[in-house]
């Protein structure tokens, strides 16, 4: 042959010769096939087809074997295919595959013949197998179409419904309205009937009350008003004289320490003053605070709480988040709390540092450390607002520094007469030590 055996020909040479197997000895058999000699005949198509196929192919003594078991089995098939006149009513793959075993006379045509024929059968067979699948699909595709129609049909008519549903939906909706707007004006109309009611009765009331008791409640209210006025007076004097000590002292030391700045020896009174004359300006201590020096050299902090009774007010974490942002809150704290304490043992400076309550998910224990108040603000309360009370807080006159860089906490200061500084001022002042 000049081309191989067609596939379906040689799966049924093979299983022709898996059946006649059986009729053969162990020693009528090849040596390659010897081994399955005992399989059934399936179990031979499975395992030993290329093993027969060759033997078929290559020793004829075992082809003529097997072909004597096929004209035992099909004579009439045999017969036919020795006069070269194949039955029409036969297999073509039966025919090709005796045919191909046999090998008469112009086998090689049978073959191919029967092999081209059993495809054209296997083409045909497709063919319908594919018509009958498209026609299956195109009625399961018509019956698609219709159930999408009537599924549309159906929803264009539940839609229609629920938008006359919708719609008396809507008009009961602006009823209920209605009738609750006249139910709320004709609730309002009774309650304020009733209030008036209920004012007459009580000034009904009030009016009926015996002189006596009037004459009672007024006297218990002159006394209480008298002992709360007592009260107030005493609260009021009190504060006011720490104020006043404290500005006192304020001024003192201010004197004096202007009086060892500027290194004025002791003088008396002299003639020459008693005449009237204009003398140049003399320098405050807001001047010599700031006397030739830039906002951010730590040299200002330092002679600004060099100022007679100074208090230094620190917005907290404003400062830590400036300066030593990634570190956990507590280390914060305790971080700015150290360098204050340093800060406040150098100067002698009063030093407050607030720092915000709503920050904290607990109260914090924490022991201040010497020289320096902290203070943490009330729920409901910012630092910022805690910072503007403190400085309220001071009499006029008082040196006050608050260390903040938010703009609105520095104006408000410096508007109550605090001078404000830079958080980074700070940082470079205890930096520096």
């Amino acid at each position: 042959m000049d081309r191989p055996l067609p596939d379906k020909v040689r799966r049924r040479v093979v299983a022709l010769t898996g059946d006649a197997l059986g009729g053969l000895t162990v020693t009528e058999l090849p040596v390659p096939l010897r081994q399955y000699a005992r399989f059934t005949p399936q179990r031979r198509t499975k395992f030993a087809a290329n093993a027969m196929a060759t033997s078929l192919e290559k020793d004829a003594a075992f082809r003529e074997r097997i072909a004597e078991q096929l004209r035992e089995r099909f004579p009439d098939l045999t017969e036919a295919l020795s006069s070269a006149t194949p039955p029409p009513a036969a297999d073509p793959v039966d025919v090709a595959a005796v045919a191909y075993v046999l090998r008469p006379s112009d086998w090689p045509k049978l073959v191919a013949a029967a092999g081209e024929e059993a495809q054209r059968a296997q083409a045909e067979q497709a063919g319908e197998e594919a018509q009958r699948e498209l026609a299956r699909l195109r009625s399961e595709l018509a019956a698609a179409r219709t159930a999408a129609r009537t599924e549309a049909e159906r929803g264009r008519g539940e839609v229609e419904l629920l938008r006359r549903e919708l719609e008396a939906t809507q008009r009961k909706l602006r009823s209920a309205q209605s009738d609750v707007k006249r139910g709320e004006a004709a609730a309002r109309k009774l309650r304020a009937d009733l209030e008036a009611l209920r004012s007459a009765a009580a000034a009904e009331k009030t009016a009926a009350d015996s002189e006596s008791r009037r004459l009672r409640t007024r006297l218990a209210e002159t006394e209480s008003a008298l002992e709360a006025g007592r009260r107030a007076a005493r609260e009021g004097r009190s504060l006011e004289d720490m104020r006043v000590r404290l500005l006192l002292d304020t001024v003192l030391d201010a004197a004096q320490g202007l009086r060892r700045e500027l290194a004025l020896p002791p003088t008396e009174s002299r003639p020459a003053e008693t005449v009237d004359a204009v003398e140049p300006g003399r320098m405050t201590p807001r001047d010599i605070a700031a006397r030739a020096l830039s906002e951010t050299d730590p040299e200002l902090l330092d002679q600004l709480l060099a100022l007679p009774q100074a208090h230094l007010v620190v917005d907290g974490y404003n400062v830590t988040k400036t300066g030593y942002p990634t570190m956990p809150l507590d280390k914060q704290r305790l971080r700015l709390l150290g360098g204050l304490a340093g800060l406040a043992a150098q100067s002698g400076a009063e030093v407050t540092c607030v720092f915000d309550g709503a920050e904290l998910a607990a109260p914090v224990l924490l022991a201040p450390p010497r020289g320096v108040r902290v203070l943490f603000s009330k729920p409901g309360q910012t630092a910022d607002e805690l910072i503007r009370q403190l400085v309220r807080a001071e009499p006029p006159g008082r040196p006050v520094v608050v260390v903040s860089s938010d703009r609105e906490v520095a104006d408000d200061s410096a508007a109550a007469g605090a001078r404000p500084v830079a958080s980074a001022l700070l940082l470079r002042r205890l930096g520096r030590t």
